[in-house]
């Protein structure tokens, strides 16, 4: 398949993203009904079907082909699996068969989000969409967005060019606004009452997530296109500055920052102490939490994009070598590799013993064991 640089840094600011926070009480834990869980974290701590000892047998269970490259994450909730490609797909979890299509949207970058029966995805047509999640039928839409959402006590979160938005889940009516001075690719993150979230102008912003004024930013070298992760008072991000960072979450004050050799598109996971990112040096790291000290890394064969899911002491992420990969979390030990037919900058979702991901060779792929 032809590369067009252009359209991967286009999705690579619009669909990674990590976070750890505050969400509905009514998520499913054992499912991924967004690209960051409704944890926030890219960690399913429900996960316990695959493990370090069973996942290298994880085979195709199957696989279908969209009409265009598969670059976003995929939402898995209630048994659907919700895709975006040349519009948003709903499949069934089990066996790929379609329930529902909506192609008046175009070009989905975004990763969807799947609140108390409602999906919500962005599109490049200019458009912010809320779907019903078991028909496909539009309830409502937004004018100018297209960012990868985060949902979070009945409102929706969402990067819109230069401005960050909170819409009314229900409605879709506009909230508040926050204007940055940089595009914002990076998708919000929510925790404890507070946004955060990266921009083009190589800030991090902690907003109030009632009423969108700001807390504190944080200044790095590069864009941010990673999204954050928090966890325990700490907020985990990468820079096109080459390095991953940890602030404090109150007060943005930097604790540590760790180099790679290359920029870090790539959104934090954040599990039992580890933080795990790639790099664009074809790198996985995982990182002490709390010194980030580096605990181990994992070379691929190309640039890692692709932001990592963990689940049950595995992490799983994809590389531009065309592969996903499954990584012992405590020693980068590959466990299990699977080569799709292009790039897999889409970053996987783990849910009930299954695996899935998608891949510019138009396909969305689900492994399980045998």
């Amino acid at each position: 398949m032809k590369r067009i640089s252009i359209l991967v840094l286009i999705l690579c600011t619009y669909f990674v993203s990590v976070a750890w926070g505050q969400q509905s009480t009514s998520q499913v834990c054992t499912g991924w009904s967004e690209f960051h869980r409704p944890n926030m974290k890219r960690w399913n701590p429900c996960e316990k079907v695959l493990n370090v000892n069973n996942v290298g047998n994880l085979l195709k269970k199957w696989s279908r082909t969209l009409p265009y490259a598969v670059f976003p994450a995929p939402a898995v909730a209630n048994g659907v699996v919700y895709v975006g490609s040349n519009g948003l797909y709903a499949l069934t979890a089990g066996t790929g068969a379609k329930l529902w299509s909506y192609t008046d949207a175009w070009s989905v970058y975004s990763s969807p989000a799947v609140a108390n029966g409602v999906v919500y995805f962005g599109s490049q047509d200019g458009n912010f969409y809320a779907l019903n999640a078991s028909t496909g039928a539009k309830l409502w839409s937004y004018s100018g967005g297209f960012g990868t959402p985060a949902v979070a006590n009945g409102v929706v979160y969402v990067g819109v060019g230069y401005s960050v938005y909170a819409l009314n889940a229900n409605t879709g009516a506009l909230l508040w606004s926050y204007v940055t001075r940089g595009s914002v690719g990076s998708s919000p993150a929510v925790a404890n009452g507070v946004v955060y979230v990266g921009a083009g102008d190589h800030n991090v912003y902690a907003l109030d997530a009632s009423t969108g004024a700001k807390l504190w930013s944080y200044a790095t070298g590069g864009v941010v296109g990673s999204s954050p992760a928090v966890a325990n008072g700490v907020v985990y991000f990468g820079s096109l500055d080459n390095n991953v960072y940890a602030l404090n979450a109150s007060t943005g004050a930097l604790l540590w920052s760790y180099g790679t050799g290359s920029y870090v598109w790539s959104s934090p996971a954040v599990a039992k102490g580890a933080v795990y990112v790639g790099s664009l040096d074809g790198n996985v790291y995982a990182l002490n939490a709390t010194t980030g000290a580096k605990l181990w890394s994992y070379t691929t064969g190309n640039q890692v994009r692709s932001s990592p899911a963990v689940a049950n002491g595995v992490v799983y992420v994809g590389s531009e070598d065309n592969n996903v990969y499954a990584l012992d979390a405590s020693t980068g030990a590959k466990l299990w590799s699977y080569a799709t037919g292009d790039i897999v900058d889409s970053s996987p979702a783990v849910a009930n013993g299954r695996v899935y991901v998608g891949s510019q060779d138009r396909k969305i792929y689900a492994f399980g064991l045998p």
